[in-house]
């Protein structure tokens, strides 16, 4: 078993509960880690045969930009894709945090983390 990180990805979203941040949006940070068997690449040197970095940091862009009232629904939208799009994954965590939450306090960032296994 392997792992595949794609750590700090930045993007501006309109996720939340609160009307304003479906108007205003915030600052994103989505970091993901996908376990797999990466034996056989490591042996073909074929990006076929691997988990392609590229391609999750599509699916994180594209899940990101359909708004969701909570992070934990766009976590699992983005680990539901990984899944159904990367055949050799078989544990995915993905944790996505909003940069200066609108919660009347000095917060630089909340983040919520969820992990899956293929089943």
């Amino acid at each position: 078993m392997g792992i595949i990180r794609v750590t700090n990805i930045k993007l501006y979203a309109y996720h939340g509960c609160l009307t304003e941040e479906s108007k205003i949006g915030s600052n994103y940070r989505v970091d993901v880690t996908v376990k797999a068997n990466l034996q056989p690449s490591a042996d073909s040197d074929e990006l076929a045969d691997t988990v392609d970095y590229v391609h999750i940091n599509k699916i994180v862009k594209e899940e990101m930009m359909v708004r969701s009232k909570l992070l934990e629904h766009v976590a699992k939208r983005i680990i539901n894709r990984i899944f159904d799009e990367i055949a050799i994954a078989e544990e995915a965590t993905v944790a996505v945090s909003k940069i200066n939450p609108p919660i009347g306090g000095n917060v630089e960032m909340v983040t919520i983390e969820m992990s899956l296994q293929r089943t």
